[in-house]
C-alpha cells in the first residue's frame, strides 16, 4: 500500500493516521476535512470552551510529525470505488490503495417553523460553539431543545454563565437512555440549579420576528426565549458514499474490524461507523462518544495496514462521561438496550451510586454517579458479560474488595 486516504479530519480521522505511522506505514497520508480547522476535541464545546475555561487552542489536538497531506475546508462529495477515487467538491478526485472514513455527524436539523430565525443555534462544531457563546451573557433567556448529553451539559454550562434556561424535551425524563428513575434525578439536579425542566412535550413553533422571541410547545405551554439551541441528536455524515454501492444503515455499515461490508479496502471508524458489537448480541450499533471515536481511529488505521483476514475486531465496552455542575455522570456498554437499569450501590447521603443494566439475564451497562473507581470495575467486568445476578451477588458480598467503595472519595 503506498496512498492512505482519511475523509475526515476528526478525532477519529486523526487517531488513524497516527496509528497507521506508528504501525509502519510510511506512504503518502492525505486527510481530508470539510472544516478549515485542524483536528480538534468536542466534548469542551458544551463546557469548559462554552464558559470560557478553555480556549480554541486549547481544543486543538497537536497532530505532530505525521507528515501528513492535509486538505482542509474541502468537502468529500462522492466515491469512485471502481477507480479508487474519492471525489471532492471543486472538482478533483483523489487516488486511494485503502481509505479510511472518519466523516463524523452534524446536528440533526428541526424544519418546523422559526427555525431560522436569529437567535437560533446547534451545537456540533467549534465555530458553532464560538458563536453561541457569543449570545450568552447573564440574563440571557436560553431555551434548549433537547435533553440529552448536549443539552443537559449546556444547561448546566449556560446557569454557571448566569443565563436563565429553559430543557424541553418530548421524553419523559432527561438523558432518555438511563431510564426513568436516573432521568428523574437529572432532571431534580437541574431543577435545583434554577433550571425550567419541560418533559413530555414538544415545540410547535419558534416564534418571533427578526430573532427569536419565544417557544411554542405541544401542550400549549410558551415559554419566552431570546435564545434557542436545537439538540436533538445528530445525522452520520455518510450522504457522499450513496451511489458508492456500499450498505449504509444509517452510517457506513462494517464488520467487527470496522471493515466496510463489502469492501475490504474501505474502512470506518468514529461517528459515522456501523459495526457489530457483543454487547449488543452482535447487532449492528453506532455510537458517538469521545472514547469510542479515538479507540476506533486506532483500531482502524491499525487495521488498514493489513489483510482483512489479520484484522482485529473491536469489542471494547463503550465508555462515556458528562460533567454537570458538580456531578460526574460515567457510563459503560448499553445502557439504552438494558431492559431496566438498578441502582446496587449509593452512599448514604445518595450523591454517589452505581446503576446496572441487564438484557436477557446479562450484564450490559453501569451508569455511575460520581463514582468513577467503581466503574472501572464494572467495565472490566461488561467485557465477559456476566449473569446479571453473579454481579449482584459480588456487589453484595464484599464491595470494599471491588475497589474503593461509593461512599469513599473516588
Amino acid at each position: 500500500m503506498n496512498q492512505l486516504v482519511i475523509v475526515g479530519a476528526s478525532l477519529a480521522g486523526l487517531r488513524a493516521a497516527q496509528a497507521a505511522r506508528a504501525a509502519g506505514f510510511d506512504g503518502e497520508l492525505i486527510v481530508i476535512g470539510d472544516e478549515p480547522h485542524l483536528p480538534y476535541t468536542r466534548p469542551p464545546l458544551s463546557k469548559e470552551l462554552l464558559t470560557g475555561d478553555q480556549t480554541p487552542e486549547q481544543c486543538q489536538l497537536t497532530p505532530a510529525h505525521l507528515h501528513v497531506d492535509w486538505r482542509l475546508g474541502v468537502t468529500a462529495t462522492g466515491l469512485d470505488r471502481a477507480r479508487r477515487r474519492v471525489r471532492l467538491a471543486g472538482g478533483e478526485a483523489i487516488a486511494y490503495d485503502r481509505l479510511i472514513v472518519a466523516t463524523g455527524c452534524r446536528a440533526r436539523p428541526w424544519p418546523g417553523p422559526g427555525a431560522d430565525l436569529a437567535g437560533v443555534h446547534t451545537l456540533r462544531g467549534i465555530d458553532d460553539a464560538l458563536a453561541f457563546r457569543a449570545a450568552l451573557v447573564p440574563g440571557t433567556r436560553l431555551v434548549i431543545v433537547g435533553a440529552g448529553f448536549i443539552g443537559c451539559e449546556v444547561a448546566a454550562s449556560a446557569r454557571g454563565l448566569g443565563a436563565r434556561v429553559a430543557v424541553v424535551d418530548i421524553a419523559s425524563h432527561p438523558m432518555l437512555p438511563f431510564g426513568l428513575e436516573l432521568g428523574g434525578r437529572c432532571a431534580d439536579m437541574h431543577r435545583a440549579h434554577g433550571v425550567d425542566v419541560h418533559c413530555g412535550t414538544g415545540i410547535r413553533a419558534i416564534t418571533g420576528t427578526d430573532r427569536v422571541q419565544a417557544v411554542e410547545l405541544t401542550d400549549g405551554g410558551r415559554v419566552a426565549a431570546d435564545v434557542v439551541l436545537l439538540a436533538l441528536g445528530a445525522l452520520p455524515n455518510s450522504e457522499w458514499l450513496a451511489a458508492a454501492g456500499l450498505s449504509l444503515g444509517p452510517g457506513l455499515v462494517c464488520d467487527a474490524t470496522l471493515t466496510a461490508i463489502g469492501d475490504p479496502d474501505i474502512l470506518a471508524a468514529g461517528d459515522v461507523a456501523a459495526w457489530p458489537h457483543p454487547l449488543a448480541d452482535g447487532a449492528t450499533v453506532r455510537v458517538e462518544h469521545w472514547t469510542v471515536a479515538a479507540e476506533h481511529g486506532q483500531l482502524a488505521g491499525r487495521n488498514a495496514l493489513l489483510e482483512p483476514d489479520q484484522r482485529a475486531a473491536h469489542v471494547t465496552p463503550p465508555y462515556f462521561w458528562s460533567d454537570q455542575y458538580d456531578t460526574k455522570i460515567q457510563a459503560v456498554g448499553f445502557p439504552g438496550r438494558a431492559e431496566r437499569l438498578e441502582i446496587v450501590e449509593q452512599s448514604p447521603e445518595g450523591d454517589r451510586l452505581v446503576a446496572i443494566g441487564g438484557r436477557a439475564g446479562r450484564l450490559v451497562s453501569a451508569v455511575a454517579f460520581n463514582a468513577a473507581r467503581r466503574l472501572t470495575w464494572y467495565r472490566r467486568r461488561l467485557i465477559d458479560a456476566p449473569e446479571l445476578d453473579d454481579v449482584r451477588d459480588e456487589v453484595a458480598a464484599d464491595p470494599a474488595a471491588l475497589g474503593a467503595p461509593v461512599g469513599a472519595a473516588a
